[in-house]
């Protein structure tokens, strides 16, 4: 029998998922696509939100599974038809998910600004995640200006509403969970009437980031409102998570129980390295050529963005290694492979370019079942001069490859087939040696 001095509880709904003890990732746009939720899941995060993506972008998606990976895809084809004349219009791509390895772990963030337009795109999505999160904390304009996002913190009966539209017409049907994200405050009171309003709506977590509005992320989080915020969930038996310079797993674990809060996201912290969710125990923070290659390995399986994941690979890469500057010039998966030195990822990045049409740009090119007529005719050129007694004539390696001679001549075409062995290009060996994956951070 449950005593009467217990603290209530919200109930979780058959298909969401309880916010309690989880260290999460944070909704994150353009850091939050799906390789980057999948490397996070994989390093240990126990719960991952997607970016914030806004309501009217997924009203009029069409839903699909990618044969190939099994993805789960919402796309749209744009609202003009593209260019008379030219191409077909190109879709796009506007959310995908995993449903087999983001199964019981992903929350949709969705920016939105009326109960009208959050149900009807909810609803599009709810079969597939855990749980619905309103984001009413962004600070960036593209979010406010359209009336959401922190907007949503100056009119507290559009986003008492919202929330309730939501959990009725949502949560309650799909049995999932309605959540929402917030900004503390400028005073102690505001945030407090406001947080007391939001746990009356039926949610079942709500979400405090520990910065005013106006505050930047450089700027240091200011906790002093956590436990009021927490106590005033936890009286509605609502789940609290924090947000706001939290680090990694072992410090979230700290600031939990410090600040009587349930939960922790992480949000910069992880987009420079996600390992930041292993414990001590686990070896904590694994170096960045690790947690690169998982990040790509994942990123050509969900044939992920190229712009995209070059976004991402800026933060995972430091600065001051020879690899960044290299790195950003990449202009496909193969190249990002070959720069990096990822010669067990080759061949699936040869396969994704081609899917995604890149492959006429890759700096290297493929390797061919016939050589190419430049290669051919640099050969006969030299086997001339060889029977008239001339030189040969050389060119030097590509200093794109590193190499200060025995290289293979550039060209604008196909080079001639390199040796593979077990289906990957063995012309890597002609490369200096890859570093070992596993180094000790740099201190």
């Amino acid at each position: 029998m449950t005593s009467l001095t217990s603290p209530p509880r919200v109930p979780i709904p058959a298909n969401g998922v309880d916010y309690r003890g989880k260290v999460v990732l944070a909704p994150m746009v353009r850091s939050g696509e799906l390789p980057s939720r999948l490397t996070a899941l994989h390093y240990g995060a126990d719960l991952v939100w997607g970016p914030e993506t806004i309501d009217k972008a997924m009203i009029g998606c069409e839903r699909r599974i990618n044969p190939r990976n099994g993805t789960v895809e919402f796309f749209r084809l744009p609202s003009n038809g593209g260019r008379k004349g030219k191409e077909p219009p190109k879709e796009s791509v506007i959310y995908r998910l995993d449903p087999a390895r983001e199964k019981g772990k992903l929350i949709f963030q969705m920016g939105t600004a009326t109960p009208e337009n959050a149900v009807h795109a909810a609803k599009m999505v709810a079969g597939d995640v855990s749980g619905i999160d309103v984001n009413s904390g962004c600070p960036k304009p593209f979010s406010t200006l359209g009336g959401m996002g922190a907007a949503l913190l100056r009119e507290p009966d559009r986003l008492v509403s919202i929330l309730e539209a939501l959990v009725k017409e949502v949560g309650n049907p799909f049995q999932i969970g309605i959540s929402v994200k917030i900004r503390i405050l400028e005073t102690p009171e505001l945030t407090e009437a406001l947080v007391s309003r939001l746990v009356k709506t039926g949610i079942i977590g709500l979400t405090v980031h520990c910065r005013t509005t106006p505050m930047r992320p450089r700027e240091r989080a200011i906790r002093d409102q956590l436990r009021m915020v927490a106590s005033v969930c936890h009286n509605a038996g609502v789940a609290c998570v924090m947000n706001g310079d939290v680090t990694d797993r072992s410090q979230a674990l700290e600031l939990m129980e410090k600040y009587g809060v349930d939960g922790a996201m992480i949000a910069t912290a992880a987009e420079a390295n996600p390992s930041c969710f292993r414990s001590k125990e686990e070896g904590g923070l694994v170096h960045w050529r690790d947690v690169v290659h998982e990040y790509l390995r994942f990123s050509i399986e969900s044939e992920n963005k190229l712009g995209n994941t070059k976004y991402l690979l800026n933060q995972l890469v430091p600065g001051k290694d020879k690899k960044f500057k290299e790195s950003k010039q990449a202009r496909s998966y193969y190249d990002m492979c070959h720069i990096l030195e990822f010669t067990d990822l080759l061949a699936a990045a040869r396969d994704v370019d081609d899917i995604l049409g890149l492959a006429d740009r890759s700096a290297y090119r493929y390797e061919d079942s016939s050589r190419s007529s430049a290669v051919q005719n640099a050969i006969e050129n030299n086997e001339s001069a060889r029977a008239a007694g001339g030189a040969t004539r050389s060119k030097p390696s590509s200093p794109a490859l590193g190499g200060s001679g025995g290289g293979p001549i550039r060209t604008n075409s196909r080079p001639s087939p390199a040796p593979k062995e077990n289906g990957v290009d063995a012309s890597a060996s002609a490369q200096p040696a890859a570093q070992p994956q596993q180094q000790e951070l740099a201190a």
